[in-house]
């Protein structure tokens, strides 16, 4: 089994792109902290490259920024390439199934809906719209 799932905040501005077949990607850095201190008191983080693909790339790319914090789930898989000078170089990174915006829309400064900037879906039911159950009819 390969899942990850990562809480943290992007380093950096996402960076889209398209492959050569017409796929759109981008990718990303976040900063997961540890959960505990080092010697010196100091809380460390470990970075993960994300990657997504397709309308989940698209949404990335429009509404997260440098700083935003995101829970992902996905997978995790091994990238070997060249680098510039010729040497082999190998990296992991995180194929996104799922990202969710997790900065709150007040915590945006300068991001304006009609900017492109946070706009979170509609929740899907209301509690208004929930309708009550009868214990009797759960399961379990």
């Amino acid at each position: 089994m390969n899942k990850i799932i990562l809480i943290g905040n992007l380093t950096r501005d996402p960076e889209s792109n398209t492959t050569q077949g017409g796929v759109n990607f981008t990718r990303f850095t976040i900063a997961v902290n540890r959960r505990f201190t080092n010697a010196n008191g100091e809380r460390v983080a470990d970075y993960f490259d994300v990657i997504c693909w397709r309308e989940l790339a698209d949404r990335c790319a429009k509404y997260l920024f440098k700083g935003s914090k995101v829970g992902v789930g996905g997978s995790v898989q091994r990238r070997q390439y060249e680098d510039r000078d010729g040497i082999k170089r190998t990296s992991f990174d995180v194929v996104a199934d799922e990202v969710e915006f997790l900065t709150p829309k007040q915590n945006m400064p300068g991001r304006e809906p009609s900017g492109g900037g946070y706009m979170p879906e509609e929740p899907q039911n209301t509690i208004s719209e929930m309708q009550p159950v009868d214990n009797d009819d759960l399961p379990f």
